[in-house]
């Protein structure tokens, strides 16, 4: 970035493995932050941005070795973004030169946006700016813990968000639910349907103009309040585990948005100050490798530390 009147010269990137499959827009998005995008979509149809000597379409996707000329571009001091401090290191619980999965602490957001000034991807960067490309994967809600992966490569990005849409990949997350939960298995096959509410909140509803989604529930263990549950999610919907459960008649606990907020409160003065959703394992075959890969994160401590309240409260499982 540079003050008010001045401008980076004209650079030439050669394209590696980690912009390989880039549209050319994103490319220069990225590359230019703070750079309004009408001024970048100006400058690529007047072919002021050159690949390989020659002019090329918005829509051009970034081969390797592509050299790509840049030119100047102005950029106001205002529009300099204050970098997000490094933070503590988040826990990795896999990683290559392709990917890396950290386990996902509650109360971070993935990514910055809506009022969050930065999330777990832009600390990421700041943590590892040797890596010369970090995005996310997927995605996981803000309180909701657990393995969250992140690309490395442009490569394994494309391969595994066909995996999340062909449903390829196995995700299975834990959750505490008030009540007596009785089938072993059940699978949940209810549309959900987005929908802002007037206060500009995004909100989720089961209803017929909804897109299919299903999710598999597995009962774990139950006490005579609560049970604890497994979900294996077949589609990633937005708050689907949430909603799924809620329109059942099993809100999560904690849950701020779908859940039994006078429960919510009583669970507060017992130790459950968040809500009880955890990404506890995945597994995939790896985007480049072909291996398959199983990856768990175990119950952070302050859930865990509630199971084994319930646990020394009712030391006999009603199953």
């Amino acid at each position: 970035m540079t003050t008010q009147g001045k401008a980076i010269a004209v650079r030439h990137e050669t394209i590696d493995e980690s912009a390989a499959g880039q549209r050319i827009d994103n490319y220069l998005l990225r590359l230019a932050k703070g750079v309004p995008k009408s001024h970048v979509y100006r400058i690529l149809r007047s072919g002021e941005v050159r690949v390989n000597g020659g002019r090329v379409q918005q829509t051009y996707r970034l081969a390797l070795g592509d050299e790509v000329r840049i030119p100047p571009i102005r950029i106001a001091e205002t529009a300099r973004a204050v970098p997000p401090p490094a933070g503590k290191a988040l826990p990795v619980v896999y990683e290559d030169d392709a990917i890396l999965v950290i386990d996902k602490p509650s109360g971070k957001a993935v990514h910055g946006g809506s009022g969050i000034s930065h999330g777990v991807i832009e600390q990421l960067r700041v943590q590892r700016p040797e890596l010369r490309m970090l995005e996310l994967a997927h995605r996981l809600d803000r309180e909701t813990s657990g393995l969250l992966i992140v690309a490395k490569k442009r490569s394994a990005l494309t391969v595994l968000h066909d995996m999340m849409r062909d449903g390829a990949m196995e995700k299975r997350y834990l959750t505490l639910v008030p009540g007596r939960w009785t089938n072993p298995l059940q699978h949940v096959k209810a549309p959900l349907y987005k929908y802002l509410t007037a206060d500009g909140e995004r909100r989720v509803r089961v209803s017929p103009e909804g897109k299919p989604s299903h999710s598999i529930v597995r009962l774990v263990r139950r006490w005579e309040k609560y049970s604890l549950l497994e979900v294996e999610l077949k589609t990633g919907r937005t708050h689907q585990i949430r909603v799924h459960l809620a329109h059942l008649g099993f809100q999560l606990c904690g849950d701020d948005k779908y859940g039994d907020f006078a429960l919510n409160k009583r669970l507060e003065g017992e130790g459950l100050k968040r809500m009880f959703l955890h990404a506890a394992k995945l597994s995939f075959i790896h985007p480049l490798t072909g291996e398959r890969l199983t990856l768990e994160a175990a119950l952070p401590l302050e859930l865990q530390q509630f199971i084994d309240r319930l646990d020394a409260l009712e030391p006999r499982n009603h199953g």
